[in-house]
């Protein structure tokens, strides 16, 4: 007699599959991120009642006007404001410099020159009053009054003690939610001649701007009229103007950082058959208020002639 005792051992568990292995055939794949321009096409919804309203007519190319077209001057020059109350303001202006005045051919001859302007300032909410004088008698006067939330009309004016050049200049400007109408009316003592100019710039979409103006020389019974666009994004703005005087203006400014743009501009005049081109750099330094322990250094480059 005797005893057997056997004892089976489990069979080892299959082998995981490989982590680089196919998905099973019916499992659920995740939806493709949306592409760049599909989430700019979604944040880009155009709404036509609630559009912005579009820069000033006369500073359609102020990206462009500020990068190549900088105040230069050359000699010294001292500016002193005071603050008298909150809306009133006193000035004071000293300048020595020379003035360019154009001779035969290329050449240019510097006459020196030296001003003194005494100013004053009184702003608030609804009214700016400006006022200049020189030491030597001129005078520039600049007023702009809000009649209503959307009316507003602007005075420009310049005195001077040489007979028949001084002159004025009035503006209506009057604004919707995405429209702006603005008329001048320029008024030269001299032969008593007058310019009017209505302008009309409407916002398009968030970005786009399209314009028109017309103009009437009085005195010489001469008319025109032109049309005019601007593009402005996060990035870049481009301008373009065309009228029936045979001009043509464009511009375009690249935003490379917050501190740094890249500008160019192009001019064309058919009746002169002139041609210019002008290529430039903006870089804001950093400033600082001395005084504040905040200081301001400025830079400024001429190249050319």
């Amino acid at each position: 007699m005797g005893s057997s005792v056997s004892q089976a051992a489990a069979p080892p568990p299959p082998p995981p599959p490989p982590a680089y292995g196919a998905p099973p055939p019916f499992a659920a794949a995740e939806a493709p991120p949306p592409k760049p321009h599909e989430e700019e096409a979604a944040e880009q919804k155009v709404d036509y009642l609630n559009l912005p309203c579009p820069v000033p007519y006369e500073e359609i190319q102020r990206e462009a006007f500020l990068a190549l077209k900088p105040e230069l001057f050359e000699g010294m020059r001292f500016d002193f404001t005071k603050m008298v109350s909150q809306v009133f303001a006193l000035s004071h202006s000293v300048s020595m410099g020379s003035m360019e005045v154009p001779a035969q051919g290329s050449d240019v001859i510097k006459i020196p020159t030296s001003n003194y302007e005494f100013g004053a300032n009184f702003i608030n909410h609804k009214m700016m009053l400006m006022g200049r004088i020189s030491h030597e008698g001129r005078e520039i006067i600049r007023v702009k009054y809000d009649l209503t939330e959307n009316l507003s009309v602007k005075i420009n004016a310049q005195l001077t003690s040489e007979p028949h050049y001084s002159q004025g200049m009035f503006n209506f400007d009057y604004k919707l939610a995405c429209l702006l109408y603005h008329f001048i009316n320029n008024k030269t003592l001299k032969d008593i001649e007058s310019l009017y100019i209505f302008y009309a710039f409407q916002s398009v979409t968030k970005n786009l701007s399209l314009g028109t103006e017309a103009f009437w020389l009085g005195q010489q019974r001469k008319s025109g009229v032109g049309v005019v666009a601007r593009y402005d994004t996060k990035k870049w703005v481009a301008t373009g103007q065309i009228a029936t005087t045979g001009m043509v203006a464009l511009s375009y400014v690249q935003r490379v950082s917050e501190k740094v743009s890249l500008a160019s501009d192009f001019m064309y005049n058919q009746m002169t058959k002139d041609v210019t081109a002008s290529f430039g750099y903006d870089y804001v330094l950093r400033q600082i208020d001395h005084w504040k322990k905040d200081y301001k250094f400025g830079f400024g480059m001429a190249v050319g002639e």
